[in-house]
């Protein structure tokens, strides 16, 4: 049985123990801060940025009748709110290729003969091509276009008046991912997340540890330079990261059944620009860590708002206007645009060379930053 004084030496020891631990979070103020960061940060993007109701879907419209039923017909697309009209197009080819490049997500195509098969009573079809990479875009797409459909075929048979009254007839289809499957959504960017995450936690972790070993200093001592240095220590996760990629994309293709559409080479051309992002975020990150536990906390400020604001789960159609321009500060939202216009649209250099331009611009920036603060550190 306990003593009194044995639980006054037992309570003495905890004030000792807690005393010394509130002073260390004192002491070290920038991973309180990052402690708090975190929880706020996840119940703001969690509770406003992540909407599951998509609006705004960008259309494009190829208008082949340019008469006032066809323009009342666009008009009604709009009035949803689910759809929003980018563009027009004067061409098939144009027509795909925005979607293809995903300017678009919809096409909204009506025949020459619109005005005029409803004038004389005559069934009219109209074409609503779908973007289907992205499931859940194309899902809510689907359904509101032929709600849409059978709304105005019924308003237009109660309006009829003794003749019959002309069918009108949305018709859907989904491309590049007919069948709507999650996983051909999912799996390539998971390649991406992955990709990123790993590099990113492995760089700064790697640089950190070392710093707090001690060994960097003894490095330093070497004639190696700093340029030499940040550099070795850089392309081994460089290699690592190439070859995740490649493991990344078998597992798609013949694990999960995901054909890849278009190039393997400007797909893994690209990988390699996305990787030099990656290495300047883990260095940046590792410059301003005192220690492991500060990096891998200001990794996940970095982990979190790429999977919740790249596109990679949530379409960037559901993100409000005021967060929507943040998705365009997260290099991994142009890889993941990559990754599923190369996979599933077969997209080219043609209609992907504006996101390869942003990650270089990207790369070019981070790597430039983190090597001038690493130089700075090691003086």
């Amino acid at each position: 049985m306990t003593t009194r004084a044995g639980w006054r030496e037992w309570l003495a020891g905890l004030r000792a123990v807690l005393y010394k631990e509130f002073i260390h979070l004192r002491r070290d103020p920038a991973t309180l801060r990052i402690a708090v960061l975190i929880p706020l940060m996840q119940m703001f993007l969690f509770g406003y940025a992540v909407d599951m109701n998509v609006e705004d879907v960008p259309t494009v419209v190829y208008d082949l009748d340019q008469r006032r039923a066809s323009r009342d017909l666009v008009r009604m697309f709009e009035n949803t709110s689910y759809f929003r009209v980018v563009g027009e197009v004067d061409s098939e080819a144009a027509l795909t290729q925005a979607l293809v490049s995903g300017r678009a997500r919809v096409g909204l195509r009506i025949p020459p003969d619109f005005s005029a098969s409803l004038t004389a009573g005559r069934p009219v079809q109209v074409q609503v091509l779908i973007d289907g990479s992205d499931s859940t875009v194309a899902n809510q797409a689907l359904n509101v276009s032929t709600s849409l459909g059978l709304t105005e075929a019924l308003r237009r048979a109660l309006a009829a008046t003794g003749a019959e009254a002309p069918l009108l007839e949305i018709r859907p289809r989904l491309l590049f991912n007919p069948d709507a499957r999650s996983t051909h959504f999912i799996v390539p960017g998971l390649v991406g997340i992955i990709l990123q995450n790993t590099t990113v936690l492995l760089t700064a972790l790697a640089i950190v540890r070392e710093r707090e070993r001690g060994t960097l200093e003894q490095v330093l001592v070497t004639p190696v330079r700093p340029l030499a240095l940040m550099l070795g220590k850089l392309v081994p996760y460089a290699v690592l990261g190439f070859v995740e990629t490649l493991g990344g994309l078998a597992v798609m293709r013949w694990v999960f059944d995901v054909p890849i559409a278009g190039s393997v080479v400007l797909l893994l051309v690209v990988a390699w620009i996305f990787l030099v992002c990656a290495l300047g975020l883990g260095l940046l990150i590792s410059n301003v860590s005192d220690n492991q536990a500060q990096a891998i906390q200001l990794a996940f400020l970095v982990i979190l708002p790429s999977i919740l604001l790249s596109g990679y789960v949530f379409p960037r159609e559901t993100i409000p206007p005021a967060l929507a321009w943040t998705s365009y500060l997260i290099p991994v939202t142009y890889f993941i645009e990559v990754l599923r216009g190369v996979i599933l649209r077969g997209a080219g250099v043609a209609e992907l060379w504006p996101q390869a331009a942003a990650l270089l611009v990207f790369g070019a920036a981070l790597i430039g930053l983190s090597a001038s603060r690493f130089r700075k550190r090691l003086d």
